[in-house]
């Protein structure tokens, strides 16, 4: 009798567990099958860049595949020029093979000090001698008495110079301001500690200039690529110069960029934005070792690994350049990066021409010192205007283009910020697109 029970109760068992089990199929049948419609109508997006202002700026981490569409209509995949990530020039690296390769050993990068003779402690010395290499091959700023402070990316060395020069017992904040288009990460980095050092007050021609102040000049500028000089010369104002895209691919080098404090970044230099490193140059001492402390405080100095990898990519550039003997012209990076970005404006231009959904600014145009060529100014974004509509990043969403809107830089809607500097089938899907909106906003 116990035997018959317990068998009845296995028969029931198994009869519960194969019910189950057919619902457990049923069930992830219909949720792939829900997934694979969302992947194919476009409905499924990955986001990952950051926030504007609080909201999400809808950016999103790669395109996804899609069928082919005729040339007459627009494909179904997102294309992100939001960001400025350089990938343009990971095809010019893979051409490089192992040149730029560096093996670092176990017993490298234990301890946490560089160099404790210089102001700034944890600079590899092979990392500082190529930044002085670089400026001096190029020409574009000057590197004689001054302190050389490196940083996880120039974020962190805008920080630090804040910290640095916001005097403690000040009885309100240091405030902060810069010319309208200003850099859209300004607001962002200023405020988000809400720190009684220092506050973003916005637009530089709207600030009461009687108090104390730091004026950001970003030149030359993003967004717009504009050369930019103070606006004011005032006894309270502090003047940090952002020269990140002072590189001869962008802009004619005129001169040595000769101020008190200078910020870089290896990421719109060689392009190596996963690095995160970039250099500040300062005059002052007192100035150079607040930053120092910042950077000590936040992340107790800076990678070594980084720096070493840096250097090496570095002195490659420069050997290219210094020994014409044995190097190959063609490949030497900024002559490869210059033309890119010509080629990638003269585009972008005809197909803006050809209609009148879109315009662009003049850009100036000068004699580069470094490559002896006469050029226009070919920034690394598109301050592009939308002639006919007022909310310009809407209106290209809707056409699958992930752009940045002026209101994030303390400008109008009509304008959005577009990166040039993306992968090349990116890149040439956005011409693509541009040109089919352009017929099909003509009237």
């Amino acid at each position: 009798m116990a035997s018959k029970i317990a068998s009845t109760k296995n028969v029931k068992n198994q009869t519960a567990l194969l019910a189950a089990g057919h619902w457990l199929i049923l069930s992830v049948a219909i949720n792939v099958g829900f997934l694979l419609k969302l992947i194919h109508d476009g409905n499924l997006r990955i986001d990952w860049y950051g926030l504007h202002n609080g909201q999400d700026n809808g950016g999103h981490l790669s395109s996804y595949a899609a069928e082919p569409k005729p040339d007459g209509q627009i494909q179904n995949k997102y294309i992100n020029l939001d960001h400025g990530d350089p990938t343009m020039y990971q095809s010019y690296w893979k051409q490089m093979g192992d040149r730029t390769d560096v093996v670092i050993s176990g017993w490298q990068s234990v301890s946490y000090f560089s160099d404790t003779k210089t102001v700034c402690w944890f600079l590899e010395p092979g990392f500082a001698n190529a930044v002085t290499r670089l400026h001096k091959l190029v020409g574009n700023a000057e590197t004689g008495n001054r302190h050389i402070v490196v940083g996880t990316g120039s974020t962190q060395l805008f920080q630090a110079v804040l910290y640095a020069l916001c005097p403690y017992d000040a009885p309100e904040p240091m405030s902060i301001v810069s010319a309208a288009p200003f850099y859209s990460s300004y607001p962002l980095i200023t405020d988000c500690l809400k720190s009684g050092l220092y506050k973003w007050r916005g637009e530089v021609d709207d600030f009461n200039k009687e108090a104390p102040y730091i004026e950001l000049v970003t030149s030359p500028n993003n967004p717009d690529g504009s050369i930019r000089e103070a606006v004011f010369n005032g006894s309270g104002q502090i003047l940090v110069h952002d020269v990140a895209y002072y590189w001869p691919q962008y802009t004619p080098i005129s001169s040595r960029a000769d101020h008190d404090i200078m910020l870089f970044t290896l990421s719109k230099s060689t392009g190596h934005a996963g690095m995160r490193l970039g250099w500040a140059l300062v005059k002052d001492e007192a100035i150079a070792k607040k930053m120092v402390k910042f950077i000590e405080i936040s992340s107790i100095g800076v990678s070594k690994d980084s720096q070493v990898r840096a250097a090496k990519i570095m002195d490659v550039i420069n050997d290219s350049y210094e020994d014409s003997k044995t190097s190959n012209e063609s490949k030497r990076f900024f002559d490869y990066a210059r033309e890119e970005m010509a080629k990638r404006w003269s585009q972008l231009r005809e197909v803006v021409n050809k209609g009148q959904a879109f315009s662009l600014p003049t850009l100036p145009v000068g004699e580069c010192n470094f490559s002896h060529q006469t050029f226009a100014t070919q920034p690394a974004f598109a301050w592009l205007k939308c002639e006919q509509v007022d909310d310009c990043e809407s209106f290209l969403k809707k056409h699958k283009i992930l752009t940045r809107g002026g209101v994030h830089f303390g400008s109008s809607k009509k304008y959005v910020r577009a990166s040039l500097i993306g992968h090349e089938e990116d890149y040439n899907e956005f011409i693509r697109r541009l040109s089919l909106i352009n017929s099909l906003e003509s009237p």
